[in-house]
């Protein structure tokens, strides 16, 4: 119980931080916070993400090419492109330490205002970092596994946040159902996105990938977003009123 408990808590935690953090506030700005919110949620992400710590400036620059070119050769990451999922996977990793450690140029739109904490990336996306979180994760489950199917999650743990992203970028481009017509293949995964708290309604956000709100019927509740709006109520953030 203490294993599947874990791994759900490294789950939603680490998804919390990728969709709120990287994706709404780094990526599309969808609201403000202080400068030292800012900072207290690169280190929250990377507690949370662990071995898997994505960095806000890598993904948010990779996340707005990604909408720039959906479903085209330039798409970072696109089932239309890549033979596999596999192939995807390895792709988009080359393309998001390109972009991180700045190998490679890029167009000023894609990088204007994105948060950027050098000296902590370069610690938290370290080999060091990622191997330490790894032998915590393997402590962990040597001390509570009772069942050797448990072991099996152990590799999910390791790559929690590449596995949320696959389920986003490959299966949300094939599996699901349309509200609105766009020029992409992206769907919405689930009526009520439990699963990945939002980031399912990827048809929607498509359309409109400014808005904070990704749900639009009534039946799709995004569970981020009313995260935020309480962080909002409380002052934690500042929602953009136009982008609700």
């Amino acid at each position: 119980m203490a294993i599947l408990i874990f791994i759900i808590i490294l789950w939603y935690t680490g998804l919390f931080f990728q969709t709120f953090f990287l994706h709404r506030y780094a990526a599309h700005q969808t609201f403000t916070m202080s400068k030292f919110a800012e900072k207290v949620c690169f280190f929250l992400t990377w507690v949370f993400q662990g071995s898997n710590y994505l960095s806000a400036y890598g993904y948010g620059v990779m996340h707005r090419m990604h909408h720039a070119y959906a479903d085209t050769e330039k798409d970072p990451h696109s089932p239309k492109y890549d033979a596999n999922v596999f192939a995807m996977m390895w792709r988009t990793k080359n393309i998001y330490q390109d972009i991180n450690q700045k190998r490679i140029d890029v167009a000023d739109k894609f990088t204007k205002n994105v948060p950027q904490w050098q000296s902590f990336d370069a610690f938290a996306s370290s080999r060091i970092s990622r191997v330490v979180w790894a032998a915590a994760y393997t402590i962990f489950f040597i001390a509570f596994a009772t069942a050797w199917w448990q072991w099996l999650l152990l590799p999910v743990a390791f790559l929690m946040a590449p596995i949320h992203g696959v389920i986003i970028n490959w299966f949300a481009h094939i599996y699901g159902y349309r509200n609105f017509k766009v020029s992409d293949t992206s769907k919405n995964l689930l009526p009520f996105d439990f699963l990945m708290m939002g980031e399912g309604y990827h048809n929607n956000h498509h359309t409109h990938s400014g808005r904070a709100n990704f749900g639009v019927k009534w039946h799709e509740i995004d569970v981020t977003y009313c995260i935020m709006v309480v962080l909002d109520k409380l002052h934690c953030i500042k929602l953009n009123k136009t982008k609700a």
